[in-house]
């Protein structure tokens, strides 16, 4: 746990109980503050007994407190604040959240939690719309392959006050959703990588003007030493001109400023700094399939160089990546019919991923529905022999398909069993939802695993046979 020394001695109110909201906590207490904690469910209220409970909606209990610090998902702006965030800004207490904190407590490193780092640990912060989770690991995975002290956190593995304290030289790997760079009053990475975007979460920020400013704000504010930037879309192209010197990512053709890339040629990863300084087959990585990751490869690339990692030496990680749990999770075959989870794919574009990657798809799609459903993937219908809708979205899923062959299934269990049963030799059975879980599902971690244990049900009653 980093603790966070800022509000020593003051009341800290913490807004949302859940990973992040209890870290906070006890990394505000381990700090000296005194932490007031509140979430609107009491289920999550209930195991706080070690700190303060005070309902800090109510202006009384709102007036009391001298900063505030706010969970990812509570929305503080759009479509309209909570509550006792409103209060707060018209009391004029300063509102927060934990990546906010993180970077404050780097910055207010006290000598005897931090034994006055030297050389001093360094931030690699990765954003855009898909692919975050994939390039932190990778980039975690690559330092460790390096023998670099590092460690993994923000929006994936443990939130980022869960932390170790930063050990000399360390490398701290932050994935960072829009929903943490929107609020954190402080942002100071070494290295900041901006991969994509594509429209997500925009009644959140009111629009795709709103999402992008969220993820700029690592970038302007930010003022990373080191920007990698994928330019592949107009906001990317935007970026570079913002950033100083900035490492620019293509998958798609070899930057034409002359400025240092990072691009495919083919299926080769190519590194140019004016001439060619290295090249990867990456078929030789098979958790990189697709040109997704060809992306995030390039981004990982680049960002572990920024730290001086070897060419030689990410090649080889490169190779022994064994990719990310619930992204394109090849679970096992059975009669010529491979099984993938992709539950991680919440939002058409990386479902879009994962239908690009293979043909003749037995397709389990749905969930709680975002905004553009599923229109943008009908160009791909012809790889999906049929589709196996689930969740909220089945109905409507089912109109935007037409005359497509698709069943109504409602849950992942019936939807399962049907593809497994129509699947034949040569088809992939491939759990891609783009839509999110909360409708049957608290994440899409547990919808994965749910698919992860029906597909090993499958499995083991074909190896019995």
């Amino acid at each position: 746990m980093i603790p966070v020394r800022a509000y020593a001695g003051q009341r800290v109110g913490v807004l949302g109980l859940g990973r992040s909201g209890v870290a906070t906590a006890k990394a505000l207490k381990a700090g000296g503050a005194t932490p007031i904690c509140w979430d609107d469910n009491e289920v999550n209220r209930l195991p706080v007994i070690e700190h303060e409970l005070a309902d800090i909606s109510r202006p009384r209990e709102a007036a009391t407190l001298d900063a505030l610090i706010v969970s990812p998902g509570i929305a503080h702006l759009y479509p309209e604040p909570h509550q006792a965030i409103q209060l707060a800004r018209e009391n004029g207490i300063p509102v927060d959240n934990d990546v906010g904190l993180f970077f404050q407590a780097l910055l207010d490193a006290d000598p005897e939690d931090f034994d006055e780092l030297e050389p001093a640990a360094k931030v690699i912060c990765v954003t855009g719309s898909n692919g975050k989770s994939t390039t932190t690991a990778l980039i975690h995975h690559i330092l460790r392959s390096a023998n670099k002290p590092t460690q993994m956190g923000g929006n994936i593995g443990v939130g980022v006050l869960d932390l170790e304290i930063p050990q000399d030289g360390e490398i701290i790997v932050l994935e960072l959703s829009s929903y943490q760079t929107d609020l954190a009053r402080i942002l100071a990475p070494d290295v900041a990588v901006f991969l994509n975007l594509s429209p997500d979460h925009l009644d959140r920020h009111g629009g795709m003007g709103g999402y992008f400013a969220a993820k700029k704000r690592l970038f302007e504010i930010g003022a990373p030493q080191h920007a990698v930037i994928g330019i592949d879309e107009p906001e990317g192209r935007y970026l570079t001109g913002i950033v100083d010197d900035p490492v620019q990512v293509s998958i798609i053709d070899k930057p034409k400023s002359g400025a240092r890339s990072v691009f495919m040629n083919r299926n080769h990863l190519t590194e140019w700094r004016g001439k060619q300084i290295a090249a990867v087959d990456l078929r030789t990585a098979p958790a990189l399939r697709g040109t997704h990751n060809h992306q995030n490869a390039c981004a990982a690339w680049a960002a572990c160089r920024a730290v001086g990692v070897a060419p030689r030496q990410i090649e080889a990680a490169l190779t022994t990546f064994p990719g990310l749990a619930h992204r394109m999770e090849v679970l096992g075959a059975a009669n010529g019919v491979t099984y993938v989870n992709d539950s991680k794919a919440t939002n058409a574009d990386a479902a879009e991923k994962a239908l690009l990657s293979y043909d003749r798809v037995r397709w389990i799609v749905g969930g709680l529905p975002k905004a553009g459903g599923i229109d943008p993937l009908w160009p791909l219908l012809d790889r999906v022999k049929k589709a196996y809708l689930i969740g909220e979205a089945a109905e409507a899923f089912a109109k935007a398909l037409g005359d497509h062959p698709h069943q109504i299934c409602e849950t992942l269990d019936a939807a399962t069993a049907a593809a497994h049963a129509d699947a034949e030799d040569g088809d992939t059975v491939l759990l891609s939802p783009a839509c999110a879980s909360f409708d049957q599902f608290p994440s899409f971690e547990a919808r994965g695993e749910a698919f992860r244990a029906l597909v090993q049900c499958l499995l083991d009653e074909e190896t019995a046979t």
